[in-house]
């Protein structure tokens, strides 16, 4: 099914994000984590693409087992900026073969080794021009990313808006956020594209703070803002990794009690492979909406 499809049948939709192993690790490893994922009852199942293709492959893989074996919607991520046309028609001729119809096109992070080999010229600048070529070439639904507090490299809000148009003007189906731990940033953000005329189903994607380093170093690199309340929280638990965890799940619980509360589109959660997280937090989610059904709070 087209995942555009099921934000016309339901709201809001709840999704997981995995990614491949290591590559000096076997595909097998995260057998473990969709079988336990499954029982969760996702919409969706993404699952990410490593910088230069590195793990292009594992992709296709893993989201074919989503699909073919638990008939879980897959959604494969497609980076291009590393790519040829060539590369990617060759993808998408494998995605078709494994019956997977979604695709979140990303441009892709720039490889760090400064040896790496770039077509040249360059096939592809912006996710655009992969969003472009995949509506063209046959019936695929298109995710895009989308930065609430605007994308790392573009200083400017306003050009990061308008890039997040051209996206969605190129063929985008719905969009899913770039992690965020300020509610506010989301909501401040949604408004802008509504009045930017952007009315595309937007899911926010939402990280469990369980490791203090891990979330510093993935929030310096994406620009996300950690508010005062989790940094409390991380910096009283640093040295309790289990209370850490308990505070973090607590919090990624809050934070989308609070967005479900406000009519979300969509809920994607990022699970760093931790199922365990995973079901913690879709289990105090249900627990809290029943309750509420309930009258009981």
């Amino acid at each position: 099914m087209l995942i555009k499809d099921l934000f016309n049948m339901k709201r809001p939709v709840i999704s997981f994000e995995i990614f491949p192993p290591k590559k000096d690790s076997p595909i097998e490893t995260i057998y473990n984590t969709i079988e336990a994922l499954k029982d969760l009852r996702p919409d969706f199942i993404s699952v990410t693409y490593g910088a230069g293709g590195s793990s292009q492959g594992n992709t296709v893989q893993i989201a074919s087992i989503i699909k073919n074996k638990y008939g879980i919607e897959a959604l494969a991520h497609l980076t291009c900026v590393t790519s040829t046309k060539q590369e990617i028609h060759n993808i998408l001729l494998k995605l078709k073969k494994e019956n997977i119809e979604n695709i979140l096109a990303l441009r892709g992070d720039i490889p760090s080794d400064p040896n790496f080999k770039f077509p040249n010229p360059l096939h592809y600048h912006y996710a655009s021009d992969l969003i472009k070529e995949i509506q063209a070439t046959d019936n695929f639904c298109i995710g895009s990313a989308c930065y609430p507090e605007g994308h790392f490299e573009c200083m400017d809000k306003v050009k990061d808006l308008e890039n997040l148009k051209k996206k969605v003007n190129s063929g985008t189906d719905f969009l899913v956020t770039q992690l965020f731990f300020d509610n506010n940033v989301f909501y401040d953000f949604y408004e802008k594209t509504q009045r930017d005329n952007i009315t595309i189903p937007i899911s926010a994607g939402i990280m469990p703070v369980i490791n203090k380093n891990q979330i510093n170093r993935i929030a310096s690199l994406c620009g996300a803002t950690i508010p005062k309340k989790l940094i409390r929280i991380m910096e009283k638990y640093e040295y309790n990794p289990e209370a850490l965890k308990e505070a973090g799940i607590a919090f990624a619980t809050d934070q989308i009690i609070d967005l479900l509360s406000w009519g979300i589109d969509g809920i994607h959660l990022y699970t760093m492979n931790k199922p365990e997280v995973a079901t913690r937090i879709v289990s105090n989610i249900k627990e809290i909406r029943e309750a509420l059904k309930s009258n009981i709070l």
